[in-house]
């Protein structure tokens, strides 16, 4: 074969500095717009963007050239950039780490909408209940240490 396919997609979640609900409705708009052109920038493509107050997700397709660390490193270091420039949140920060987990072609849909309609999902369950389920039901070892 001469050429080289990928399909790789991501799930990736990752909060604010401990958790703190700043991200303000009024302008979470913006900055979900401010992620797609930064991924498109990294030469990535979004495939959903969402969130609310205390945590962002991204559903994400990634070509062969992306580091995942570097890739997220260049996505919240951009995106506080325009926050602090763009707020009056002049201590924003992002939480270390993140989740990145990978996504079937046949599941993108469903994880799409699952990203879409956050503010739902919470109303029922925490960030805390969310990532830690997401975690298990990918098979991940979790160091609770970093959800308490």
């Amino acid at each position: 074969m001469p050429s080289t396919y990928l399909g790789l997609y991501y799930h990736i979640v990752f909060a604010t500095k401990n958790r703190e609900p700043v991200l303000g409705a009024e302008w979470r708009p913006k900055v979900h717009a401010y992620f797609v052109g930064t991924v498109v920038g990294l030469g990535g493509r979004v495939l959903a963007v969402g969130g609310v107050a205390d945590h962002m997700h991204l559903l994400v397709e990634l070509n062969a050239m992306h580091r995942v660390a570097d890739f997220m490193r260049e996505v919240k270091r951009a995106a506080s950039v325009w926050i602090h420039e763009n707020t009056r949140l002049s201590s924003f920060a992002w939480q270390e780490g993140y989740a990145a987990l990978t996504v079937s072609a046949s599941n993108l849909e469903t994880v799409r909408h699952y990203i879409e309609n956050q503010e739902e999902h919470h109303r029922h369950r925490s960030y805390r209940e969310e990532v830690l389920t997401m975690l298990d039901r990918s098979g991940i070892e979790v160091d609770m240490r970093y959800f308490n």
